[in-house]
C-alpha cells in the first residue's frame, strides 16, 4: 500500500471509531460527566469543606486533576475494549485482517478512537470543573502531554482486554476488579504523604499514581512523585503494551482461533 492508501485506511478506521461513540453520546459521554459532577459536589463541596487544605490548596482544587484523569482513563479504556470485542463478536475484525492494511495501522486506529473519546470526556469534565474550582494551568506542556500519553496507555490496555475477552462479561472484569481499585488508590482524593510509610511504598507499585501526580503537577504545580519518573513509567508501559498488542494482532490471538 502507498502512503496515501495507508493514511486513507487509518483515517477510515478512526472516523468509524469516533462515530461509533459519538452517535450514542448519551451513553458514552454524558454519564461520566454527570458522575464526575457528583464527585465534585459530594467530595469537593460537602466533604472537602470539613477536610480543609491539602498541600496548600483547597481540597476541591486538589482533587479536580485526579477526577479529570479518572474520566480520561476509564473512557479511553472502555471505548477500545468494547469496540474491539464488538468487532470480534460480529466477525468484522476478519475483514480488516485479510485486507492489505498493516496491523500496526489497525492497532493505531483503535487506539486513536479510544484517545479521542478519553480526551472529549476529559474536556467536558474540565468544563464542569470550572463551575466548582478556579482552575489555573501551571505547565501547559506537561498537562497536555501526560493526558495524551495516559489516554494512549489505557487505550492499549483496553485493546489487550478486548483480545483476550471471550464474552461480554470478560470486558467488565478488568475494569471492575483491577482498573477501578487502582484508580481510587492512585491518589485522586489524598496525598500519599498522608499514609504510613509502608503504604506509601506500596502505593508506588500503582502505575496510575504516577499519571495522576504528573497531571496534578501540570495543573497545580505540586506532586508526590518526580515528574520525570512519572513520564518514564508511562512511556515504558506504552512501549511494552504497544508491542504486546501488535504481537497479539499479528498472531491473530483470540481472533483466528
Amino acid at each position: 500500500m502507498t502512503f496515501t492508501e495507508q493514511f486513507t485506511a487509518f483515517k477510515t478506521i478512526v472516523i468509524k471509531e469516533v462515530l461509533r461513540f459519538s452517535r450514542i453520546w448519551v451513553q458514552t459521554i454524558l454519564p461520566p460527566v454527570i458522575t464526575t459532577a457528583l464527585y465534585f459536589v459530594i467530595f469537593g463541596n460537602l466533604i472537602g469543606s470539613q477536610i480543609g487544605d491539602m498541600d496548600g490548596y483547597s481540597y476541591m482544587d486538589y482533587i479536580v486533576p485526579g477526577l479529570i484523569m479518572m474520566a480520561i482513563i476509564t473512557n479511553s479504556y472502555a471505548n477500545v475494549v468494547s469496540s474491539f470485542y464488538g468487532h470480534k463478536f460480529q466477525h468484522n475484525i476478519e475483514e480488516l485482517l485479510v485486507s492489505p492494511i498493516p496491523n500496526y495501522l489497525i492497532l493505531l486506529g483503535f487506539i486513536t478512537g479510544g484517545v479521542a473519546r478519553g480526551l472529549i470526556v476529559g474536556a467536558m469534565v474540565t468544563i464542569v470543573a470550572l463551575f466548582f474550582s478556579d482552575l489555573t494551568v501551571h505547565n501547559i506542556a506537561i498537562t497536555l502531554s501526560i493526558v495524551v500519553l495516559t489516554a494512549v496507555l489505557f487505550a492499549l490496555a483496553g485493546f489487550i482486554n478486548g483480545v483476550f475477552a471471550r464474552s461480554f462479561d470478560d470486558i467488565s472484569i478488568i475494569p471492575t476488579f483491577v482498573l477501578t481499585p487502582l484508580t481510587y488508590l492512585g491518589g485522586i482524593f489524598y496525598s500519599i504523604k498522608m499514609l504510613p510509610e509502608f503504604w506509601q511504598q506500596a502505593s508506588l507499585a500503582n502505575p496510575i499514581l504516577y499519571m495522576i501526580n504528573a497531571f496534578r503537577y501540570g495543573i497545580l504545580g505540586t506532586s508526590d512523585i518526580p515528574v520525570a519518573v512519572s513520564y518514564a513509567i508511562v512511556v515504558a508501559f506504552i512501549t511494552a503494551l504497544f508491542w504486546f498488542s501488535l504481537h497479539l494482532l499479528n498472531r491473530g490471538y483470540g481472533i483466528r482461533s
